[in-house]
């Protein structure tokens, strides 16, 4: 089985800067996207980022919301996954889930095409 660690969350004041990151192991899996996904309380899940696992140098996709300050990257060798999160804030505060996809999928922007998944991270902003 696949499973998903992240790691990075805590308290910012807006305008800072956090890392998140995400430690996968376990089997190795087929999918072709690791992503970022967010959850406010009250609010759906909602993506935030995503980076193809399989292609060299990845080709990285953005929420409108987070485009220009955040940066997904990942290191294959190690089977982790980093969010690079800049001028934070407070709207950016939710628990942020690590994901990846256990079969090929091209909705990567949807959580159902996603089959593992980490236990969150909380990201708090204060203004």
């Amino acid at each position: 089985q696949v499973q998903l660690v992240e790691s990075g969350g805590g308290l910012v004041q807006a305008g800072g800067s956090l890392r998140l990151s995400c430690a996968a192991s376990g089997r190795t899996f087929s999918s072709s996207y690791m992503g970022w996904f967010r959850q406010a309380p009250g609010k759906e899940r909602e993506f935030v980022s995503t980076i193809n696992w399989t292609w060299m140098g990845g080709r990285t996709y953005y929420a409108d919301s987070v485009k220009g300050r955040f940066l997904i990257s990942r290191d294959n060798a190690k089977n982790m996954v980093y969010l690079q999160m800049n001028s934070l804030k407070p709207e950016d505060t939710a628990v942020y889930y690590c994901a990846a996809q256990g079969v090929s999928s091209y909705q990567y922007t949807s959580p159902v095409s996603y089959d593992y998944w980490g236990q969150g991270t909380q990201v708090t902003v204060s203004s």
